[in-house]
């Protein structure tokens, strides 16, 4: 369930009170303790959310992602993929053009991304995730990103080809803020709002490519169990910035005891997508 998207801000809330810390029975502490434990210690290196199979769940978006992004990589002659975590969305296309690059800033992504994508033909850049991108003019006809922290949209109409396509699916505004604000409370209207697709829409244009194609949905995600939460938090950092389970302990062992009593814990998740094309 990859969720990338700027920092949410705000102050962490006060401790919990001590009954917090109060469970159902000495079972339901013992459940606690053995899902943090395991949560806490499981590698969250690259951008596959596998280990969540079984303990959340995430509706996915109508529109397919990777299926229209291989549909698109079979057609390109070069192709670029941003910030392409571990490389998994990328590798699971059936054919790569003749030149693909993907670019990584975190170095223990790179190295699985590189692991992964140099056996299929790609190259992996690490690259800061900072302008200028490392690569020429009108270098590629088709880039892709699936949830970009940054879209730097002069950037990507700088390597695009005439006629070329940027092809995106973005997190939207507010995604998984239940969660956020169950631990650091209610956020200010300018955080709600960010990464919304009129934003992007408006970036866009300014950067000078044309938006043909500008879709959003709001989905369902739920949280079965509280070493779901720790693991999701653990991997998507920006999300509840500073989250360790001992800074955050009270407030997980009153959701862990929430889960029990009322079942899942829900959230919902802002996805939106959208191709540009700079004009030929």
């Amino acid at each position: 369930m990859p969720e990338r998207s700027a920092p949410a801000s705000g102050p962490t809330p006060p401790p919990a009170s001590e009954d917090s810390l109060s469970f159902a029975s000495a079972a339901s502490r013992d459940r606690f303790e053995a899902l943090v434990a395991e949560a806490g210690s499981v590698s969250v290196d690259g951008w596959d959310f596998s280990w969540l199979d079984g303990r959340a769940t995430e509706q996915r978006p109508s529109w397919g992602y990777a299926r229209a992004m291989a549909d698109r990589l079979g057609r390109a002659r070069a192709a670029l993929d941003l910030q392409t975590g571990g490389g998994e969305v990328l590798a699971s296309a059936p054919k790569l053009p003749p030149v693909t690059v993907a670019t990584e800033a975190w170095p223990p992504n790179v190295a699985r991304a590189t692991a992964l994508l140099h056996p299929l033909g790609a190259v992996v850049v690490a690259d800061e995730d900072e302008p200028p991108l490392p690569f020429g003019d009108a270098a590629f006809d088709l880039v892709v990103s699936r949830h970009p922290v940054t879209t730097w949209w002069e950037e990507i109409a700088r390597v695009l080809t005439p006629g070329g396509t940027y092809f995106s699916q973005q997190v939207g505004p507010a995604s998984v803020f239940e969660l956020v604000e169950y631990f650091l409370g209610p956020q200010p209207p300018e955080v709600r709002r960010a990464r919304h697709p009129d934003d992007a829409r408006a970036a866009a244009t300014a950067a000078g490519l044309d938006v043909v194609d500008l879709r959003s949905e709001t989905l369902r995600t739920e949280f079965h169990d509280i070493g779901a939460v720790v693991y999701f938090l653990r991997k998507v950092v920006w999300m509840v910035p500073g989250f360790t389970v001992e800074r955050y302990r009270r407030p997980l062992a009153a959701l862990h005891r929430k889960i029990e009593e009322e079942g899942p814990f829900p959230a919902r998740t802002a996805r939106f997508l959208i191709e540009a094309r700079k004009p030929g």
